[in-house]
């Protein structure tokens, strides 16, 4: 690593350490290159703490591992990049045929379930239940479990409020229906409370433990694998494939083929796949 003029000392064997770190504790892996990166999220907490270099700051990290502060170094290392219906031809895939063959298949329960993995600031479950609200008829039991590792992107997404330039691409229309501008916070946009009552956000490592039993008839995980190494690829399909009931279906991101990773499923549209087929 280039010596450079900072305000903290910062090594080659600091950033590899949290590199490290950030491996064991969420599967992402950084690569050479993401030094800066690195350097600038987590300088802002080592100034908030009053640390004098990377090196006091890891040691502070390894002394307690289910501290605030690790929380507080989870959040500011992930990324979260994400916005209203992202990838939209996975929402038209949504409404024109994955809801309408859950209407017949699930016509006696009358329930859905779907999982947003990797959930960030909430627009991808929103855009879900915008889709769903659009497309199911009354009476149905549909739930949206949002999930995400970051609890600061959360909390933003549980509270449904966004920048107006967060809508912008979006139709008059959708807006009109699905987004209140409040006086209270010019500049801001709130969505519809019938949205909020589809979607329950929860924070969760996906390579720990999932408390949720399933199954599940959606999930989408979208630019979320792309971060982790093939051998952790390929064990979270499979936990995915477990979860979901047969022909389920699976989005992907546009760059996260299935290659390699499982045998569990088969592809149907752009990126989206179904648990089984031939």
């Amino acid at each position: 690593m280039p010596e450079q003029k900072r305000e903290f000392p910062y090594t080659r064997q600091d950033f590899n350490q949290l590199c490290n770190l950030v491996n064991q504790h969420t599967g992402i892996q950084l690569a050479a290159g993401k030094e800066d990166m690195l350097y600038g999220r987590l300088s802002r907490r080592i100034r908030k703490l009053g640390l004098p270099s990377f090196k006091a700051y890891i040691q502070l990290l390894k002394k307690d591992e289910k501290s605030d502060e690790f929380g507080e170094f989870v959040n500011a290392v992930t990324t979260n990049l994400t916005s209203f219906f992202r990838e939209n031809h996975h929402f038209d895939y949504l409404k024109q045929t994955v809801l309408p063959e859950l209407m017949k298949r699930n016509r006696d329960t009358k329930k859905i379930r779907i999982w947003s993995a990797g959930c960030s600031t909430g627009e991808e479950p929103y855009s879900i239940a915008m889709t769903v609200a659009e497309t199911m008829p009354a009476g149905w039991d549909v739930k949206i479990l949002a999930t995400d590792l970051d609890t600061d992107v959360l909390q933003h997404g549980e509270t449904g409020i966004y920048d107006e330039s967060r809508i912008e691409g979006l139709s008059k229309a959708t807006v009109k229906r699905w987004f209140v501008r409040n006086k209270q916070h010019p500049g801001k946009v709130r969505v519809q409370p019938e949205l909020q009552a589809l979607i329950y956000f929860k924070q969760l490592n996906l390579l720990q433990q999932w408390p949720m039993k399933g199954p599940i008839d959606i999930i989408f995980c979208r630019n979320v694998i792309i971060y982790f190494d093939m051998p952790t690829k390929q064990t979270l399909m499979e936990r995915y494939a477990d979860m979901l009931v047969d022909d389920g279906h699976l989005f992907l991101g546009h760059s996260e083929a299935m290659n390699h990773m499982s045998d569990s499923y088969t592809l149907v549209g752009k990126s989206v796949y179904i648990k089984g087929g031939s």
